[in-house]
């Protein structure tokens, strides 16, 4: 992998990490809440794009019609690089957080975020680990 992808995946990591303490948080916290809706839809973001060049440049797929994270999911679901139906979940909740201007949607969310999600990240991580010590 080039050095374009390693920035992105330590990025990556540095976000997960970030975003893993509010496990230990006061989630009633309005501004705990705002950092994790934050951090949150930077882990998303990283992470849908280190797919896309795990995508490209690992296993040669470039039939993305937009790149978009849609399609990049669906992509990385048919590689077994993640798993489950939360992942298209987890796009539809980052998507509407970007509007959230209340905190209202991160509170209706942030028990899935912090529950299942990240443990969504940790697995995707986990995977790219696996991959890299491969190559």
């Amino acid at each position: 992998m080039d050095e374009k992808f390693t920035k992105r995946f330590e990025s990556f990591q540095n976000s997960l990490h970030s975003l893993q303490e509010a496990r230990v948080r006061d989630l009633t916290d309005s501004f705990v809440l705002s950092g994790t809706s934050a951090k949150y839809s930077i882990t998303f973001d990283l992470s849908w794009k280190v797919m896309k060049d795990i995508l490209v440049q690992y296993y040669a797929i470039t039939g993305f019609v937009t790149g978009s994270p849609r399609e990049v999911l669906r992509e990385a679901f048919q590689a077994n690089m993640i798993h489950g139906d939360e992942w298209m979940e987890m796009l539809r909740i980052r998507n509407q957080l970007v509007h959230d201007y209340d905190g209202v949607i991160v509170k209706e969310h942030c028990q899935s975020i912090v529950q299942t999600y990240i443990s969504k990240f940790e697995q995707f991580e986990e995977y790219v680990k696996k991959l890299l010590a491969e190559a």
